[in-house]
């Protein structure tokens, strides 16, 4: 794996290891790299995870148990570049499944709170046509979807209504 010079830095309350593992599965490759223990008279109980580093769908991540002090927020998210329709489903699904919460134009949150894009390629060519007109009504209908729908997106693009 190449060097990564910024690396996300995940605060979790309690679940990093298992957070770790998570989404290496789901993301389908990754490995933990090492985890660190809170000493004695530190902030978390002795002997526990601090930390844990680990590569997930080829990207790294530090995930921190500090607490419940700062939650996950839509602020950040992450995007997944989803080749086809059916890898957007099986994210969506998979990410529903395991106690996620579904938003809307592609966004969900995993079962720990983080917010994740589910977005197929080729919504980008949409929304940057050249006719603003099919860029428009790319927009409009991705702002009436939840889980990202491509060839819906390229319907209504085409002038075809979404329902």
């Amino acid at each position: 794996m190449p060097e990564q010079k910024i690396i996300p830095n995940l605060w979790f309350d309690s679940q990093a290891e298992e957070a770790a593992h998570y989404y290496i599965d789901v993301l389908g490759s990754g490995r933990v790299i090492g985890l660190t223990h809170y000493p004695e008279g530190a902030p978390g109980p002795a002997g526990t995870v601090m930390s844990v580093d680990f590569e997930a769908g080829g990207m790294r991540f530090v995930g921190i148990n500090g607490g419940p002090l700062f939650p996950f927020t839509e602020a950040v998210s992450f995007q997944i570049d989803c080749a086809d329709q059916a890898e957007v489903d099986r994210f969506w699904d998979r990410f529903l499944a395991d106690g996620g919460e579904a938003s809307q134009c592609g966004w969900l949150k995993d079962r720990y709170g983080l917010s994740w894009q589910v977005v197929p390629r080729g919504m980008e060519e949409l929304f940057a046509d050249p006719d603003p007109a099919r860029a428009q009504r790319a927009v409009q209908a991705m702002l009436q979807m939840t889980k990202l729908d491509v060839a819906a997106l390229r319907a209504a693009a085409d002038g075809v209504p979404v329902g």
